[in-house]
């Protein structure tokens, strides 16, 4: 729910779109295409209505990738049906909507609209998992354990129906009060079994709240978010089908995943460290996504902690392979091999990446067209990756100067999230007399003003801090610059 909300002029966001030179209308071609898949794509033989599936977005989302039905199994596990909007068979292979999804990559959000991978007749439309409606689905079946293990995984194209759209505050409103609705009622209890085995095999989950800039009336709010408890359950069966599906590429010998290397002991020494500092307990057994879990993100030292495990979160990246496993295969934020596959109609790898689980499923060849992408998808989706969070920070950024662009010279209450690292010595040669040394890289880093990062609680900003500050601590700091043409804010303590 969100923790603070604060009112910003008009902002034009539209800087964003040309510096980022983000695409506007989907050419001619590719409408006509869409048009035409629309209209004329049939619903697969396979009739799955009956199973009472609901979808859980944003309230204001109409681009629905995924709908979901829960149940308990005989052996006492779970059973997880979880069905994905069938994006390729509304794509021609080859065609001209598919070159210009290529040339998106994902949807960008902004705060004055979306720019979709897809368009909006599809993603909102005959593609969406809208409510009362028959759509075409990749119907994902996978039983669950009573420890949470991945017991059987069946998957099919699918006609599905969802019951109800429901949204994340309605969801957990309905959770606190015990009346959340059949299809979904099991969603906390198996959430929080997933997470908690993800925990123990080293998963870290940062639980931080998220800056975000929403429209209020004709100026902007900026808000920061922590995420709700049905979110971060909704989120594991997610990465529960992701995992599912980085097993069945696994065995198949072809895939996609999504891979980030394991925190580097020296990261966890470090960690350790700053959790001691901050009043951190860290019991010797305990994992490192044990311990995240434990912290409370609402106060000034646990931000700083989750700020600083952010680090051990770095280097993700999409792995293709076809044969031989990479030698990387697992994903540290998960702790377990994963692929992304529930979120085809924002994001232009889930749909390759799906087509090779439904053959590999099959027992049937990997469709050319979907294996010839595969060795491409990494590269695009690291591009498109950069664009996406430039778009974010640039919107915040600038948010928040516009916001305090008024308060230059203000003191504010702040935490401090993260210090500068101490400046290494510079190394002289041997040979030169001290007089006779000129300045190198080393010495001009070391002459940078010292500082880290620093939060303010109203408005919710965070920005660098020039100081000597104490990891962790509150704070006075003083405004100094706040310019929007630059979209840079700069606090020194006070």
């Amino acid at each position: 729910m969100p923790i603070n909300r604060v009112w910003a002029p008009s902002i034009d966001f539209s800087v964003l779109r040309r510096e980022l030179e983000l695409p506007a209308e989907f050419p001619p071609d590719a409408m006509r295409e869409a048009q035409e898949a629309a209209g004329a794509t049939a619903l697969p033989p396979v009739d799955r209505t009956d199973i009472p599936f609901v979808t859980v977005d944003p309230a204001t989302s109409r681009d629905l990738d995924q709908a979901m039905a829960l149940s308990r199994t005989a052996s006492g596990g779970y059973r997880v049906r979880y069905a994905i909007a069938d994006v390729a068979s509304y794509v021609r292979p080859g065609g001209p909507l598919e070159a210009e999804t290529w040339a998106r990559g994902q949807t960008i959000y902004l705060p004055d609209g979306k720019i979709p991978l897809h368009p909006p007749l599809l993603s909102e439309g005959a593609v969406s998992l809208l409510p009362d409606v028959d759509r075409a689905a990749v119907l994902w079946t996978i039983d669950v354990d009573g420890d949470g293990a991945i017991a059987a995984i069946a998957l099919e194209r699918a006609r599905v129906r969802s019951r109800a759209k429901l949204d994340y505050a309605g969801l957990q409103a309905a959770v606190d009060a015990g009346t959340a609705p059949e299809p979904i009622a099991l969603l906390p209890e198996l959430g929080a079994l997933l997470a908690r085995r993800a925990a123990d095999r080293g998963a870290v989950s940062l639980p931080l709240p998220e800056q975000e800039v929403e429209p209020d009336g004709d100026g902007w709010r900026l808000v920061l978010r922590a995420p709700l408890g049905v979110e971060e359950h909704n989120a594991q069966i997610s990465l529960l089908t992701g995992m599912a599906a980085a097993m069945l590429m696994l065995e198949g010998g072809i895939g996609l995943l999504r891979t980030m290397p394991a925190p580097k002991p020296e990261a966890v020494f470090r960690l350790r460290a700053a959790a001691g500092s901050l009043g951190v307990a860290w019991p010797e057994d305990d994992s490192v996504g044990a311990v995240v879990a434990s912290v409370d993100p609402a106060s000034p030292r646990g931000a700083a902690f989750l700020n600083q495990a952010a680090d051990l979160l770095r280097g993700a990246a999409y792995t293709a392979f076809d044969g031989e496993p990479p030698a990387e295969t697992g994903h540290g934020g998960v702790g377990s091999p994963y692929a992304h596959v529930t979120a085809p109609l924002r994001r232009l790898a889930d749909r390759y990446a799906t087509e090779v689980c439904l053959a590999l499923h099959d027992g049937r060849p990997v469709p050319q067209w979907a294996r010839e992408a595969l060795p491409r998808l990494p590269r695009s989706m690291a591009a498109t990756d950069r664009v996406a969070s430039a778009a974010d920070r640039g919107a915040v950024s600038l948010a928040e100067a516009v916001l305090l662009a008024h308060r230059v010279g203000e003191t504010f209450e702040a935490g401090v999230l993260d210090i500068d690292a101490p400046p290494k010595p510079a190394a002289q040669p041997a040979a030169a007399a001290p007089e006779q040394a000129q300045p190198g890289a080393a010495q001009k880093q070391n002459r940078r003003p010292r500082g880290g990062t620093v939060a303010i609680d109203d408005p919710a900003v965070q920005a660098r801090c020039l100081g000597e500050l104490p990891l962790g601590e509150r704070i006075r700091v003083r405004l100094t610059e706040a310019d929007p043409e630059t979209r840079s804010v700069l606090f020194e303590r006070a």
